[in-house]
């Protein structure tokens, strides 16, 4: 029986303490034999304190403790008292004190765990995620589970101010095929019928909104089944939110509030507002990115005009037949990257259809490059002035279609950046990225599908060629971008029914399909619907680039690994026979 209930943590005791006769539960983390006497740290997740065994206080308790090893669960009674002159511990909050111990409890032992919880160098990451309730003990993912707490905590009582409503909507939905894969649910009720796990809370929030509830916000967790990379989980966490009768400045002031306050609150930083702004436009012309990393500069420069004048065979044919010359500045770079380096961010940048990288390493003379004397004194001295070089400075290139030089240099900068240290890692950027293409082209379906999803309110300006020229429709959407990560992204909603049928057609849904996608949803417009907009901030990922981790998986209580697969659980796994006959399904091998 549980006799020694606990009257403090273990990352409690102080100075303070010190003579009062107080109870710890908490699992053993590290024991030292000094002979005479020995010594305990005991864990929980508040901290840790020090435990002193004396034989002579008692002999068979000592005699117990003595068996104790890592993991085991205990209690413990016993006086606080002072650490001896000189073994302090400053690295614990309870370093200056240690607890005498008088009574012992076994409350539970462990077997031999596979990894020490406390050892500096993390086991690996299979081992981690299928032993994922020790993993969870170990302190980095403590402080991730707890900042996502704060961080929950933080934006509940912020939108509670501000009179958001938090209303739950349903897991089990309708499938609407429209962005990343549904993860399907077979109905046992309706033979042959499947729900349909949400990827968003989308259209149960915009008919919130029709519904009048004005200003609504949900922690919702979704689905979608697609690949998976360092910053995606097929089931993730975000906050979604929805406000009545706002326009686009509306939404952005809220979020830059709630983005001042989640600073100040867990890093104890103050964010500037207004937050920058760029349009999409811009942020692929000048970083190469629809999510620039803004703690640095370096920015891309155009010399289109400039390599038109050189005898650079490679530039003129790029800019003869309709492409585009621009670069980079790497400040002081140029005697960092030899020339086997060059070569191999020549080879890399290959990956993103780059067909060569050009070069120059800013002298006193002037540019310096195998390729140098294609370019005349007067011209070298015009591109260093466009792309404001010192000496020192290496220049980069590509010359190709803008979409190709965007990805290759947006891809360098990022790591340039990177290998020159040109940023800290505990500082922040915020902006926004403003007026996305409201489409884009799928060379493999033939077809127009949305950039963000179908039911974005066009620009009022681009509506005359919402039909004719869809390419050019520009849309009332935004994303959150936090040191070069989409932290957010959000529109104002399309809240006529007819404009909103005109899209759907634009995407090549006949009439048929849309009433049975989203007949609902259109019938609903029809009944009184506000001017409306939201946003849905990332949760995992904001948690992720608040305490600095390099995995999604770190800030997840039970993630699953790149070929979403649970190795704890042994999930996705096969299920019994009769359970498929029941659900009308036979697996095809």
């Amino acid at each position: 029986m549980f006799r020694l209930k606990r009257t403090h943590t273990c990352g409690e005791l102080r100075a303070e303490h010190v003579g009062q006769t107080v109870r710890l539960n908490g699992w053993v983390d590290t024991w030292r034999d000094h002979g005479g006497l020995l010594f305990v740290d005991l864990r929980d997740r508040y901290g840790k304190t020090q435990l002193v065994f004396d034989p002579a206080v008692d002999r068979a308790m000592f005699e117990a403790a003595k068996g104790l090893r890592a993991e085991y669960v205990i209690a413990v009674e016993g006086e606080v008292a002072r650490r001896p002159e000189g073994t302090e511990n400053p690295k614990l909050a309870t370093g200056e004190v240690e607890l005498r111990v008088r009574r012992l409890e076994i409350l539970n032992r462990s077997a031999t765990p596979p990894f020490e919880i406390e050892s500096r160098e993390a086991p690996s990451e299979e081992v981690r995620l299928r032993y994922r309730y020790l993993d969870l003990r170990r302190a980095p993912l403590q402080r991730a589970m707890l900042l996502r707490h704060r961080l929950c905590t933080v934006i509940r009582n912020y939108l509670n101010r501000l009179d958001f409503v938090e209303i739950e909507t349903p897991i089990l939905a309708k499938s609407t095929p429209e962005g990343a894969r549904d993860f399907l649910v077979p109905s046992r009720l309706q033979p042959g019928h499947f729900y349909a796990l949400p990827q968003s809370p989308q259209l149960f929030k915009q008919l919130l909104m029709i519904a009048g509830y004005d200003r609504y916000y949900q922690i919702a967790r979704c689905f979608r089944d697609e690949d998976l990379r360092a910053n995606r989980q097929p089931e993730f966490t975000q906050l979604d939110l929805e406000m009545s009768f706002v326009t686009r400045d509306d939404v952005l002031e809220v979020i830059e509030g709630l983005c001042a306050e989640v600073m100040r609150e867990l890093k104890g930083i103050e964010l500037s507002l207004p937050l920058r702004r760029l349009s999409y436009e811009e942020a692929i012309t000048r970083y190469g990115s629809d999510a620039p990393d803004l703690r640095y500069e370096m920015t891309i420069t155009d010399i289109t005009d400039l390599a038109a004048e050189s005898d650079f065979q490679v530039f003129r044919r790029v800019v003869d037949g309709g492409g585009v010359v621009r670069g980079l500045c790497a400040p002081g770079a140029a005697g960092r990257y030899s020339r086997k380096l060059l070569d191999e961010l020549t080879a890399w940048v290959g990956q993103f259809g780059a067909r060569g990288l050009a070069w120059f390493r800013v002298d006193e003379e002037g540019l310096n490059s195998p390729i140098a004397k294609n370019f005349a004194p007067a011209l070298q001295r015009r591109i260093r002035e466009r792309m404001a070089a010192a000496v020192g400075d290496l220049l980069l290139f590509v010359a190709d279609k803008p979409e190709v030089v965007a990805e290759a240099l947006g891809a360098l900068r990022t790591r340039l950046a990177g290998e020159l240290s040109l940023y800290s890692e505990d500082s922040y950027s915020f902006c926004w990225v403003l007026d996305f293409p409201m489409f884009e082209w799928d060379e493999d379906e033939r077809r127009w599908t949305a950039t963000h999803h179908p039911f974005t309110m066009p620009h009022e300006e681009d509506l005359d060629r919402l039909e004719s020229d869809p390419g050019n429709v520009r849309a009332y959407a935004y994303d959150l971008v936090i040191n070069g990560e989409e932290a957010g992204g959000g529109t104002i909603r399309c809240h006529d029914p007819e404009i909103q049928r005109r899209i759907f057609r634009v995407l090549s849904l006949s009439e048929e399909d849309i009433e049975q996608k989203f007949g609902f949803f259109v019938n609903a417009l029809r009944y009184g619907t506000p001017p409306h907009g939201g946003i849905a901030l990332g949760l995992d990922r904001w948690v992720m680039l608040l305490g600095n981790y390099q995995s999604i998986r770190d800030v997840i209580a039970f993630p699953k690994t790149q070929r979403a697969a649970d190795l704890m659980l042994g999930a996705p796994s096969p299920v019994e026979e009769r359970q498929l006959r029941e659900l009308h399904i036979r697996v095809v091998p």
